[in-house]
C-alpha cells in the first residue's frame, strides 16, 4: 500500500470515529459542536500519561495500553460532567454551549505549562495502521450494536418525539445524558489514537472548524440510522482528494483550476447534497427499500 492512500485510510479511521462520537448524542437530539474539545482532552490525556517522566515536559510513563483506556475514561468523565448543565438547553443555545466548551478546553491546554502550553506535547508510542484500523472497525461495530438495543431505540424515540417517548415510560435526561458521555468517550478515543499515531498533539489543529466537519460528517450522513456517520466521513474524506486525482489526470490548464478550485467545488457538491437529501443520504427509507429489493431479488436467484 502506498503512503499517500495509507495516510488517507488512517484519515478516514480518525473522521469515522469522531464522527460515531457526534453521531450517539445527534440521535438523542442533541447537536453536539464541542468535538475538537474531546478530541483534545483525549489526545493530551493520552500523551501525557505515557510520555516518560524524564522528557520535557513530563508525564506519567504508563504503556499505551494503559494511556489509550485512561484517556477515553477521562474524556467520558468530563463528558457526563458537562452534560449536566449543557443538556439544559435547547437548540442554537446548546450548539453555543458546546461550542464554549471546545474553546475553554483549547484556552486551558495552551496555557498549561505541564502539558506543553501552545507547543504541544509527543506521545511516545505509537498505533500502527493495522491497529487503528481494528479499533475504529470495533468501535463502528459496537455502535451499530449500540442502536439495535432498547438503549439505541430509546435514543430514536426521543430523537422523534421527546413527549412521545416520555408517555412510554423513556428517561429522556437519562438517555441524553448517557448518549452524550458515551459519545464523549468515543471522541476522546479518536484524540487518544490521533496522538498515539501521529505521536505529537497541539491544540491549534483542534480547532473550531475541525468541530464543524465532523458534524457535518453525522447531518449529511444521516442521523437515522447508524450507517450515516460512515458514509458521511468517507464522503467528506474521499470527495476531496477524489477530485484532486481527476485533476492530476486531466492535466492542462483545466487539471490545475480543477485542483486549485476543488474545495470549491466540494463546497457546491454539499449544497446539492444538502438539498436534495436534507434528512442525510442514509436514511430509514432508503435502508427498508434497499432490503425490500433484496428479499424480492433472492428468491428469483435461487429459481
Amino acid at each position: 500500500m502506498g503512503g499517500e492512500i495509507e495516510g488517507l485510510l488512517v484519515i478516514l479511521c480518525l473522521n469515522t470515529i469522531y464522527a460515531y462520537g457526534i453521531f450517539l448524542p445527534a440521535a438523542s437530539g442533541q447537536l453536539n459542536l464541542g468535538a475538537a474539545g474531546f478530541i483534545t482532552l483525549g489526545a493530551y490525556a493520552a500523551a501525557w500519561l505515557n510520555m516518560s517522566p524524564d522528557s520535557e515536559p513530563g508525564g506519567l510513563g504508563l504503556p499505551m495500553v494503559l494511556s489509550i483506556p485512561s484517556a477515553v475514561l477521562f474524556a467520558a468523565a468530563v463528558g457526563f460532567v458537562i452534560s449536566v448543565p449543557i443538556l439544559r438547553t435547547r437548540g442554537v443555545y446548546m450548539v453555543l454551549a458546546t461550542f464554549a466548551f471546545a474553546e475553554v478546553v483549547s484556552g486551558l491546554v495552551i496555557n498549561l505549562e505541564f502539558v506543553g502550553a501552545a507547543a504541544g506535547m509527543p506521545a511516545e508510542d505509537h498505533v500502527d495502521f493495522t491497529g487503528l484500523l481494528i479499533i475504529t472497525i470495533c468501535v463502528v461495530a459496537f455502535c451499530y450494536y449500540l442502536m439495535s438495543t432498547r438503549f439505541g431505540l430509546a435514543m430514536r424515540s426521543v430523537h422523534d418525539d421527546e413527549s412521545v417517548a416520555t408517555l412510554f415510560g423513556v428517561n429522556v435526561r437519562a438517555t441524553r445524558v448517557a448518549a452524550f458521555t458515551i459519545g464523549a468517550a468515543i471522541v476522546g478515543l479518536g484524540g487518544a489514537l490521533y496522538g498515539h499515531h501521529f505521536n505529537y498533539v497541539e491544540a491549534q489543529g483542534f480547532n473550531v472548524l475541525l468541530s464543524i466537519f465532523i458534524l457535518l460528517y453525522v447531518l449529511l450522513g444521516g442521523t437515522q440510522t447508524a450507517w450515516g456517520p460512515l458514509v458521511g466521513a468517507a464522503f467528506f474524506t474521499f470527495i476531496p482528494e477524489t477530485i484532486r486525482w481527476l485533476g492530476r489526470w486531466v492535466g492542462g490548464e483545466f487539471g490545475k483550476e480543477l485542483i486549485e478550485y476543488r474545495l470549491v467545488a466540494f463546497g457546491i457538491i454539499i449544497v446539492m447534497m444538502m438539498v436534495l437529501r436534507p434528512e442525510g443520504v442514509v436514511t430509514r427509507t432508503l435502508l427498508e427499500r434497499v432490503f425490500t429489493l433484496r428479499r424480492r431479488a433472492a428468491p428469483a436467484a435461487a429459481e
